[in-house]
């Protein structure tokens, strides 16, 4: 991490050479921001580099956009990309997608708008990504480049804040948690199994036991944009009361409660309680 003091006290060729990368391929926006020191925030600071980009006349501002690497191409499958694209893309996989169709969307956008299609993908789960692409194909130019510019300002935000430290940091991470309540006996539920899957995946993003306040220890996704995508909860109930001793049924009527629920604010606060009985739960968008 650098600190947002020696950013500002560096001279313009080590302030450029320091944050060259976070605009891909784009030095000359962090010289652009190097001539507006100091700056009070790392917030500040990233609004003075995307308005570099904003303040480019058009055809400067094409190229920057027409200089990001599409997703899922051949340069995120041979890792030439920036350092940046190459983690942001593997984060999500895309070095190893080889999908024909999406290739053809791909190119289809390109040629419809003649953009890359941009997205900040640690914000999305490889669904969403489809999702948004597929929207995306029925816009305008206009829009698209309107789009492409407010994905840039995400990509560059969460770059940055992974970067830069210091006062008025931007809000670039989300959280997931959850609460179990035991509605039978009117006190927080204790050893529950929980799990958490992204809708579509056999896999487990993250697994724990609920506290002796009804909560797991941490929560199940934090320091982190939460993906926009869907997702499921599985709360094993019917071995929590089974260890209870309460009369239950054999098989029991609420075994394993599978709830499934959308993320659609990378930097939100999702809390998703579960209220439950033996015979009855319930849940919520909490806080």
């Amino acid at each position: 991490m650098i600190r947002l003091d020696d950013l500002n006290a560096a001279t313009p060729d080590a302030f450029t050479a320091a944050l060259g990368a976070v605009f891909e391929d784009a030095p000359w926006v962090a010289a652009y921001a190097a001539a507006r020191r100091p700056f009070p925030t790392v917030t500040a600071l990233h609004a003075a580099m995307f308005a570099a980009v904003q303040d480019a006349p058009r055809d400067e501002q094409m190229r920057f956009l027409n200089g990001h690497p599409e997703l899922a191409g051949e340069a995120a499958r041979r890792g030439t990309m920036a350092a940046f694209s190459v983690d942001e893309q593997a984060g999500l996989g895309l070095d190893r997608w080889d999908d024909a169709g999406f290739e053809a969307l791909n190119r289809g956008y390109r040629a419809r708008f003649g953009l890359p299609f941009i997205l900040c993908v640690r914000r999305h789960t490889s669904a969403s990504l489809l999702r948004q692409l597929h929207r995306r194909l029925g816009g305008s130019a206009e829009g698209e480049r309107a789009a492409a510019l407010q994905e840039v300002f995400l990509i560059t935000r969460l770059r940055l804040a992974g970067l830069v430290d210091g006062p008025g940091m931007p809000v670039v991470h989300g959280r997931l948690s959850t609460h179990v309540l035991n509605t039978a006996l009117a006190r927080p539920a204790e050893g529950v199994a929980v799990s958490l899957f992204e809708v579509g995946s056999a896999a487990a993003l993250v697994q724990g036991v609920t506290n002796a306040d009804g909560r797991t220890e941490a929560p199940l996704l934090s320091g982190a944009p939460l993906r926009i995508g869907q997702y499921e909860l599985r709360f094993e109930v019917g071995a929590y009361f089974a260890g209870l001793g309460l009369p239950v049924a054999d098989p029991p009527f609420l075994d394993v409660i599978p709830m499934r629920f959308g993320i659609a604010e990378a930097e939100a606060h999702y809390h998703v309680p579960l209220l439950v009985s033996p015979g009855t739960y319930t849940t919520y968008r909490g806080s």
